[in-house]
């Protein structure tokens, strides 16, 4: 079964488009909080969890002894990518509810701790690609030229290490500054995990903490999750999650495009 029949199988059932509902309005519950909410047995509530899990629409951390619960809306950014733009023109008003439907907006996990709100996004995608190459494409601004927002980076990967992202050349007939997020390197293991602290300067907020990872799953296929910590930047934390209309899709769309670039030679949008 490809990746999209798993997605649309997942969809299909009324009480997992619930379950995404409620971790859209709230992330990171645990399967009694997700149990609490629907008329079925914790058993049933755990075999839906799983079906979602399988389509990569929900991923499980676990906090302590709980096991909590993530929307992970790449999936879905990937399907309307491929089954909705392409047909938008010619027949928006059937698809528009089916576009709402898809269109999840990006995870945000909120828990409360002693010293205030925690906010984190978690992003996961499967791309057929070495662990080398998707780490070339994400530090190096031969390959993030072609993809996401399409500026390049400067990085220095090593702790302590300045990390840049510059404005294209198209940003800076509009008047963007030559830098656009800056950072430090806080941990390079190439080609498996970086993390990083990431501003972007245009918003006007603090440093937030950004952790990629990269793992072999088999058969040419790695993993990559994105953790992007935005505690108290609010501002940054919508723009990432591809909230403020006209700014991009955020990290949906990045990693959707990344995805695409490396298994096809040829980004999403030109």
């Amino acid at each position: 079964m490809s990746d999209d029949d798993l997605v649309f199988r997942a969809l299909a059932d009324p009480t997992r488009r619930f379950l995404l509902d409620m971790l859209f309005a709230r992330d990171g519950r645990t399967l009694g909080e997700l149990e609490a909410e629907v008329e079925m047995t914790r058993f049933g509530v755990a075999k839906h969890l799983r079906v979602l899990e399988d389509a990569g629409l929900v991923l499980s951390r676990r906090s302590g002894r709980e096991k909590l619960h993530f929307l992970n809306p790449v999936p879905i950014r990937l399907i309307h990518d491929r089954w909705i733009d392409k047909y938008s023109e010619r027949s928006a008003a059937a698809l528009a509810d089916l576009k709402r439907e898809l269109e999840l907006s990006a995870m945000m996990s909120t828990t409360d701790t002693t010293e205030g709100s925690t906010v984190i996004q978690v992003y996961q995608v499967y791309i057929k690609a070495t662990p080398q190459a998707i780490w070339d494409a994400i530090t190096k601004p031969e390959w993030t030229v072609k993809f996401g927002y399409q500026v390049p980076v400067d990085y220095d990967l090593r702790p302590g290490g300045a990390f840049r992202g510059m404005a294209s050349e198209a940003m800076k007939e509009f008047g963007a500054p030559d830098v656009m997020v800056d950072g430090e390197v806080i941990e390079a293991e190439p080609p498996r995990r970086l993390v990083q602290t990431w501003r972007a300067l245009f918003v006007g907020e603090g440093f937030t903490r950004l952790t990629y990872e990269i793992e072999e799953d088999g058969n040419g296929v790695c993993k990559l999750t994105v953790t992007h910590d935005v505690t108290g930047a609010p501002q940054t934390a919508a723009q990432t999650a591809g909230r403020i209309p006209e700014n991009g899709g955020g990290w949906n769309q990045i990693l959707s495009d990344l995805k695409t670039l490396l298994e096809t030679g040829e980004p999403l949008y030109r």
